[in-house]
């Protein structure tokens, strides 16, 4: 996936006021428009046109310019791009999600950045009521639900707690730039919630209007990525190193898992690949998910003379061919 600058395609600073973008979006649309290019130069025109669009789908909303800018001004068009892990990681938006627009319409730069609309997206976006008339000169609204995602621990998933996260929203100056308002939120993480799972904080998302009720707020709950640990749902994986001699005679392991530790029996004659699962050791619920140990012998060195001489007595007495009926 290419990195899109839509900077450069609007022909504008990082620093440019939205008025500033809007008037070089109306330059450039009228430059590249269809209507205006039908000659031997259209195909390239309508390029340019659909990348001026997109560009301004972006910088024009607050959100979206916002989100965009936390990847940087590092990167230049046309690189190899790949998000980076967790790069909205408390970036709160309105709505139920971050675009409206048909993502097919645009890249798939945009896509990645910006279609992630989950399936609970739309019906709570829907929640914000219209204006209700109490009397001829006074109505009443619901406020708009707002999202954010917010990135926990594999421990937190297991055992639940309570965590202080910043939310950063995006809002114009009065000079007509885009800057991050912070605020905390106080979240209870229940025990067991898993990646992609929605919690609600009633009331805390945007003001209602006159008498209405305030809008909620959903968090999207991410799972930090662990040096040990892989998450699939709520089964839980972990690669074990085990000796030649533990694969081959069978052992006992000590096994630290996030759940606590347990006594790992290790069968005779195991090979790596090995899954070896703990039922019900995975993230909690209702089922729980399981717990597997991937097994991954590992060949001690051999960089002592008694060393070498051990396998050297080992493939002299041990008839053994592992390539055997492979042809060759």
């Amino acid at each position: 996936m290419e990195y899109k600058d839509y900077y450069k395609i609007l022909r504008v600073e990082r620093g440019a006021s939205q008025d500033d973008i809007k008037r070089a979006y109306r330059k450039l649309v009228r430059k590249y428009h269809p209507d205006v290019n039908t000659g031997p130069d259209a195909a390239a025109a309508e390029v340019k046109f659909k990348d001026v669009g997109e560009a301004y789908e972006v910088l024009q909303d607050p959100e979206k310019r916002a989100a965009y800018d936390q990847l940087g001004a590092n990167w230049k068009e046309g690189q190899s791009f790949r998000p980076p892990p967790d790069w909205d990681d408390g970036f709160e938006f309105s709505g139920g999600g971050y675009t409206q627009a048909d993502p097919e319409a645009f890249s798939s730069f945009f896509e990645n950045l910006f279609a992630r609309r989950g399936a609970q997206g739309a019906s709570m976006g829907a929640r914000a009521q219209g204006p209700s008339m109490r009397s001829e000169r006074q109505f009443h609204a619901a406020g708009q639900d707002h999202h954010a995602k917010i990135v926990i621990d594999l421990d937190e998933a297991y055992n639940g707690g309570t965590r202080d996260f910043t939310l950063r929203a995006p809002e114009l100056d009065a000079s007509g730039h885009v800057v991050l308002r912070e605020r905390k939120v106080r979240v209870a993480i229940p025990k067991g919630v898993k990646e992609g799972q929605h919690i609600r904080l009633a009331g805390k998302g945007a003001p209602g209007i006159g008498r209405g009720q305030p809008g909620d707020l959903y968090l999207e709950v991410a799972l930090r990525e662990d040096p040990i640990y892989r998450v699939e749902g709520r089964d839980v994986f972990m690669d074990l190193p085990i000796t030649p001699w533990e694969a081959a005679l069978g052992a006992h392991v000590d096994l630290r898992t996030p759940g606590g530790k347990v006594d790992l029996k290790i069968p005779k004659h195991a090979q790596s690949g090995k899954k070896l699962r703990l039922k019900g050791r995975g993230i909690p619920g209702k089922p729980a998910g399981n717990f597997y140990a991937v097994l991954k012998i590992v060949i001690p060195p051999t960089e002592t003379d008694k060393g070498r001489a051990l396998y050297e007595q080992m493939a002299e007495e041990m008839d053994f061919d592992p390539r055997k009926g492979m042809g060759g």
